[in-house]
């Protein structure tokens, strides 16, 4: 069982199939906030001419108004960029009050000269798919629009590392699609129910591996997605990116070699195995031994975590996410 929330948000996607439905659609975003905005920058909220809707700009009463706006676009097919500061009365209502302003950007799909084509949101959703990291780059003088892709653009590499959408100095607003982070962890182990939990709060997508029947049951684990195949197998068919964590907990080598073997040889941007100095020593002992160089087996955080004196499975939890958070940011 997966839970939705952290599946990639299907917003792009409800817009061109309701544009390609022939209901018309419209794609609303977040450009810039100030204040207490409670929505950040690259926020987005999908509206179809039958007045559906997918996401959120403002989580409240501004959005009344952008579907207002919105369905004018759907007739007069002009982009406009929405302002909404503390002066209007829906702001106070949707919690601007201290001092929030947004901007919102309402792009129509489809046909005219400055709305959102049709082939530039398809070949976005085509990259989303393949969990390729990918931006909207919009110049909002002239309505121009491109699709970036990693090494395209310093400015808007800066802004993969960051994850955050936003304005450049330049007038370009860069919206930043990059690939679900997930965490996979291996072994599940005491430490392993509060590690899921943190990472799903963190925005992680949690897998837990381990072929263990007693081990890694849904009793054990409800609700979380438990694979039960040999940890090479299942870590090969997640088909780890550069959005991916990888921990291994069990601290039997059956397990947890084969599982760094895979990690070791994919993007994975963390890999944490669990264990002691000693323990770590014969484990890149027996890695060498199978040829990983000593580059490849220097990626190992081990042992695993920040050393904050962690003692109880959920203080090194609290450990390991906050290596891999630092690992992600830094």
């Amino acid at each position: 069982m997966t839970h939705g929330t952290h599946t990639h948000d299907q917003i792009p996607e409800a817009a061109l199939a309701w544009h390609r439905d022939g209901h018309g659609s419209v794609l609303a975003t977040v450009v810039e906030t100030w204040g207490s905005a409670p929505r950040q920058a690259g926020s987005q909220l999908a509206i179809s001419g039958k007045g559906e809707m997918m996401g959120s700009v403002s989580g409240g009463c501004v959005e009344g108004a952008v579907v207002t706006e919105a369905l004018e676009a759907l007739q007069d097919r002009q982009p406009r960029l929405l302002t909404f500061g503390v002066s209007d009365d829906t702001a106070f209502a949707v919690g601007l009050a201290c001092g929030g302003t947004i901007r919102v950007l309402v792009e129509p799909v489809g046909e005219g000269d400055k709305a959102l084509p049709e082939a530039l949101l398809a070949d976005l959703v085509a990259a989303r798919a393949a969990h390729e990291p990918v931006a909207i780059m919009t110049r909002t003088d002239r309505w121009q629009r491109k699709l970036v892709f990693p090494g395209e653009d310093a400015a808007t590499d800066a802004r993969f590392r960051s994850d955050r959408a936003g304005m450049e100095e330049d007038g370009r607003f860069i919206a930043v699609h990059n690939p679900p982070l997930r965490l996979v962890v291996v072994g599940a182990v005491h430490t392993a129910k509060p590690l899921l939990t943190i990472a799903r709060a963190c925005g992680y997508a949690p897998t837990l591996i381990d072929p263990r029947d007693a081990f890694g049951s849904a009793a054990r684990f409800p609700g979380e997605t438990i694979l039960g195949d040999w940890p090479d197998e299942a870590l090969a068919s997640l088909n780890p990116d550069g959005r991916t964590a990888i921990v291994t907990l069990t601290h039997d080598p059956k397990l947890d070699d084969p599982a760094l073997a895979i990690a070791l040889r994919s993007p994975a941007f963390y890999v944490g195995a669990l264990g002691s100095k000693k323990t770590h020593a014969k484990r890149v002992e027996r890695l060498t031994a199978v040829g990983f160089t000593p580059a490849e087996v220097a990626r190992i955080h081990a042992p695993v975590g920040l050393d904050i004196g962690a003692r109880t499975p959920a203080e090194i939890a609290v450990s390991i996410m906050a290596q891999i958070t630092q690992t992600l940011r830094q």
